[in-house]
C-alpha cells in the first residue's frame, strides 16, 4: 500500500500485537516431482533434507504498486522511496524490535538534565559506500540541509528549533534547543547524507537522487524507472554484512499482477489485499511455500478536502460527507474486517489516541439537513444538490493500481449520490499523482494514507505553516487553536500533559473534519517461505531485515 510517510526517520508507532498466521519452514525439498505409490513398478523417489543454516548470497524480490520519486530522503514524502533509501542510509538513531530508539551511526548519547542539551557520539570507522569515513561534519551537513531555506524539504520544522549545533571533534554532534523539545531524541533518526558528496551543491540536481551513496547495509546497483531498483550487499556494514545478497525493489503497477508473480515466483514479498490474504491463499500449496503476517498497521486512509475548493470550505459541508459515507461498509465490503474505523490520525490503543472524540456514524439524513443548512439543495428537483445554479459534483483522485482505494472510492461515489452528489473517480500513475496533483494541490479531493509515527507529533502535517509547495499539509488546512496546541505539546516533556494537548488537538479534528478518516487497515505482508531469520516484534517483521537469509540450497539469483 502506497503512503504518505510523515516523518523522514521511518518512524515507528507503540507496539503492535503481530499474528503468523501460516508458514511451514521449507526443511524437506521433494526432487523430481511426486514420490510414486509403492507396488508401481517404480523407484520411490526420496526426500533430501535441506541444511536450514543462515547462509549469505541468494536475493530477495519486493513488490510495489508505486515506484520512488527521489532516493535523497529530505526530497521525499512517499513512502516507496523511505522504504529503499532505509536500506541505503543510517540516522543517529533508530527503533529496535521493541520501539525503543537505539544506537545506530551513534553509538552513545548523552542528554542533559534539563533535556536542551543532546550529545551524540559517534561510531568509529564507518565508511561511506565510497570508501569515505563518516564524521561529524557529515551529520553538521545534514542538520544544515534541513534548515536550508533552500532545500525544497517537507522535515524542515525538527531542525528550525534547534538553537545551536556543534561538531567539536571528528566523533562528536552536540545540538542546543533553547525550550523543551518531545521528539528532539526521535528526530535525530534522520537519515544522514555525505557531506563530501554533497557540500556546496543544489541538492535538487544531485545525482545522488538517482544515484545514492549511504552507510547502510546495501549498495545502490541501478534503477530502471517504473520497473526496478537494485541493491547489493555492502560488505563493509559496521552492523556486519547482510545475509541476503541482493535487494531487488519491483514495481508492478496492479496488485493482482503481483500476486501473480508472487505465485510465480516473481516476487518474494508483498502486502496482500484482504481478498487476497482472506481467500486466494487459503490452500495448501500456498501454506507450503509462503509465511503471511497479520497486525494492525501503522497507517490510516482517509477522504481529504482540499479547503481552497469553495465547495469545502464550510465544515458543515465536511461534516455532511462524514455522515454520508459509511466507514463500516468500507471496512466489510472493501477490507473484509481486516481493519477498524478511523476517529483520527493515531491509532486505536496508542497513548495518545482519544476515543472519545465526535463521531460520525452512517446518517444520511443528517447528511443533507447539514448541506442544506450549508445553501446546499436540489432546487430544480433534477436529483443533484446545487447551490447558486452550480450543481455539487466533485472529482476524488486516487493513486493507481491500489484496489483498496478504487473500491473504495466506488462505495463513496455510490453513497454520496444517493444523497444528490454527483463524483468521478480518477486514478493516477503513483509519480504523477504525488509530483503534478498533491504537490501542486491540483485536486478537489483525494484518497490517500498516512503512515503513523512512534512519536504523536503532528505539526509537519497540520500545522498552518506546512501548507506551502511539497510540504505536507497540502489540503492547505488553518486552525489557531490547533497551531498552538501542536506547538505546546511538542515543547514538554510531561507526557499527561502531552496527552491533554493531542486529546483537544484530535477534538478539533473530529469538529472540522479536513479528513473524513477512514479506516486503520490491517498489515497483511506474505514472504516466501524460504526466507528465514523473520522474527515478527512490536515492530512489524523488516526491523531485521539484515539477519533475514536463505538457506544455500534453496537460493535464487536470477
Amino acid at each position: 500500500m502506497n503512503t504518505l510517510k510523515m516523518s523522514i526517520g521511518m518512524k515507528l508507532r507503540s507496539s503492535v500485537s503481530l499474528i503468523i498466521v501460516l508458514g511451514l519452514s521449507l526443511a524437506l525439498v521433494t526432487l523430481n516431482g511426486c514420490s510414486s505409490k509403492p507396488g508401481e513398478g517404480k523407484a520411490e523417489k526420496k526426500a533430501t533434507k535441506v541444511d536450514l543454516s543462515p547462509a549469505y548470497g541468494g536475493r530477495l524480490v519486493e513488490g510495489s504498486i508505486g515506484d520512488a520519486s527521489t532516493l535523497l530522503p529530505p526530497l521525499a514524502t512517499d513512502s516507496a522511496s523511505s522504504g529503499v533509501a532505509a536500506f541505503i542510509y543510517n540516522g543517529l538513531l533508530k527503533f529496535d524490535k521493541d520501539l525503543k530508539l537505539v544506537g545506530d551511526l551513534a553509538e552513545s548519547w548523552e542528554v542533559s538534565n534539563d533535556g536542551l542539551t543532546i550529545t551524540f557520539h559517534l561510531r568509529k570507522g564507518v565508511k561511506w559506500h565510497d570508501g569515505v569515513e563518516l564524521t561529524s561534519k557529515d551529520v553538521m551537513f545534514s542538520y544544515q540541509l534541513m534548515i536550508d531555506p533552500k532545500t525544497p524539504t517537507a522535515y524542515s520544522g525538527d531542525y528550525l528549533i534547534v538553537k545551536k549545533a556543534e561538531a567539536p571533534d571528528k566523533y562528536t554532534f552536540r545540538v542546543y534547543y533553547a525550550k523543551p523539545f518531545a521528539p528532539a531524541l526521535i528526530s535525530w533518526t534522520l537519515n544522514i547524507l555525505p557531506a563530501h558528496l554533497l557540500q556546496g551543491k543544489d541538492v535538487t540536481k544531485s545525482p545522488l537522487a538517482r544515484h545514492p551513496i549511504g552507510t547502510g547495509p546495501y549498495r545502490f546497483v541501478s534503477w530502471r524507472q517504473g520497473d526496478r531498483i537494485i541493491l547489493t550487499y555492502n560488505p563493509d556494514y559496521f552492523e556486519g554484512r547482510a545475509y541476503m545478497g541482493k535487494y531487488i525493489f519491483r514495481v508492478i503497477p496492479d496488485q493482482a499482477t503481483m500476486f501473480l508473480e508472487l505465485k510465480a515466483g516473481g516476487v518474494d514479498m508483498m502486502g496482500l489485499t484482504p481478498l487476497q490474504y482472506a481467500r486466494q491463499t487459503d490452500n495448501a500449496k500456498f501454506k507450503r511455500g509462503y509465511r503471511k503476517y497479520r497486525y494492525l498497521a501503522f497507517s490510516y486512509t482517509y477522504l481529504g478536502y482540499n479547503l481552497l475548493d469553495p465547495k469545502f470550505k464550510d465544515k458543515r459541508v465536511r461534516r455532511a460527507l462524514s455522515y454520508a459515507i459509511d466507514k463500516q461498509e468500507i471496512i466489510d465490503g472493501v477490507l473484509l474486517g481486516l481493519g477498524t474505523i478511523a476517529t483520527g490520525p493515531y491509532k486505536p490503543g496508542t497513548w495518545a489516541y482519544n476515543s472519545n472524540v465526535k463521531r460520525y456514524p452512517y446518517d444520511p439524513a443528517k447528511a443533507k439537513q447539514l448541506l442544506g443548512q450549508a445553501g446546499w439543495t436540489d432546487s430544480d428537483r433534477d436529483g443533484i444538490l446545487d447551490r447558486n445554479g452550480q450543481p455539487f459534483k466533485f472529482t476524488i483522485i486516487t493513486n493507481q493500481g491500489n484496489s483498496l482505494r478504487a473500491k473504495t472510492a466506488q462505495i463513496i461515489q455510490r453513497r454520496l449520490r444517493e444523497i444528490g452528489i454527483v463524483v468521478d473517480i480518477r486514478p493516477i500513475e503513483w509519480a504523477a499523482f504525488i509530483n503534478e496533483f498533491i504537490d501542486k494541490k491540483k485536486f478537489e479531493a483525494v484518497i490517500l494514507g498516512w503512515t503513523i509515527g512512534q512519536d504523536p507529533d503532528q505539526y509537519d502535517i497540520w500545522h498552518s505553516s506546512k501548507t506551502g509547495i511539497k510540504e505536507l499539509n497540502f489540503i492547505s488546512y488553518k486552525n489557531s487553536e490547533m497551531d498552538e496546541l501542536l506547538i505546546k505539546a511538542r515543547e514538554t516533556f510531561d507526557l499527561e500533559a502531552r496527552k491533554r494537548y493531542y486529546y483537544r488537538f484530535q477534538e478539533i479534528l473530529a469538529e472540522d473534519q479536513p479528513y473524513t478518516f477512514l479506516y486503520v487497515p490491517e498489515s497483511l505482508p506474505v514472504v516466501q517461505a524460504r526466507v528465514q531469520g523473520i522474527e515478527p516484534a512490536p515492530a512489524g517483521i523488516s526491523y531485521n531485515f539484515i539477519k533475514w537469509y536463505v538457506p544455500k540450497g534453496l537460493q535464487r539469483t536470477s
